[in-house]
């Protein structure tokens, strides 16, 4: 892949839904997870099985300025370790239920709404709360079943466009935000083809990887850094079935694969 796409800024991918990122000068983690391999249960929901642990804990990552927490009510966005963490971050954005929940230092973004974060040298980033649908269907339909998800797009002067997905499943919802943003310099495309049999007759909770092929050419996005793919038994597609869809779509070349250390 040449240049301009990959060297804009390194994602550092630890398995699941969480990288962590430096954009503006600050540094940036998504829906962290930690825990280690076992079963998790979902109030309400199926039993989630964690099949592999992080390659990093959370006392490697240094100080983390932002959370990006796409929803809080799931174990595979965000674990015992991950809240644990967040008492240590200055601020953790993600839905308005979730800002209602998890306390004071944690912020809600409605759709397109935004927040400016004063970067160490001056200037500001812009975070804004993008849709997302954890399911087949519209919001309306879906949020009383897996509740609700938002993702994020970065923006600042002289910075990269960033779309951070969250757990979306929703293609009509990726049209909206290109129509806003594209072209997208990086999108963190959560994907894995999560099912589950007994919930929504097995439909796609998230991207497949057809899907985020689709969403990485809705959105123009030059670099696609792809999580939400390993680590959990739910998950019915991984890095190979990424990579096949990739190459057979001829973008093959947009994929970044985030630093696993």
């Amino acid at each position: 892949m040449s240049s301009s796409a990959v060297d804009q800024f390194p994602v550092r991918v630890f398995g699941g839904p969480t990288a962590l990122f430096e954009y503006g000068g600050l540094r940036f983690l998504t829906d962290p997870t930690f825990d280690g391999p076992g079963e998790y249960v979902t109030p309400g929901g199926p039993t989630l099985a964690k099949t592999a642990p992080s390659v990093v804990t959370p006392a490697d990552l240094g100080p983390i300025d932002v959370v990006l927490l796409s929803h809080d009510e799931h174990a595979d966005n965000l674990d015992h370790s991950g809240r644990a963490l967040l008492a240590d971050v200055p601020l953790t954005l993600t839905t308005p239920g979730g800002g209602e929940r998890l306390g004071d230092k944690a912020t809600g973004l409605a759709d397109w709404q935004s927040i400016e974060l004063d970067r160490p040298g001056g200037g500001t980033i812009t975070v804004t709360g993008v849709p997302a649908v954890h399911g087949p269907g519209t919001r309306e339909e879906i949020e009383p079943l897996s509740g609700q998800v938002v993702g994020f797009v970065l923006t600042g002067q002289g910075l990269p466009t960033v779309y951070v997905s969250g757990d979306n499943a929703s293609l009509d919802v990726v049209k909206e935000i290109a129509e806003r943003f594209a072209p997208v310099d990086t999108a963190v495309l959560f994907a894995g083809a999560p099912r589950f049999p007994v919930f929504l007759d097995g439909a796609l909770l998230v991207l497949d990887s057809n899907g985020a092929c689709e969403a990485a050419q809705l959105l123009g996005a030059r670099r696609v850094v792809p999580v939400h793919y390993d680590s959990w038994a739910h998950f019915t597609e991984g890095h190979n079935e990424l990579e096949a869809a990739f190459a057979a779509a001829g973008l093959a070349d947009r994929l970044d694969w985030g630093r696993r250390a």
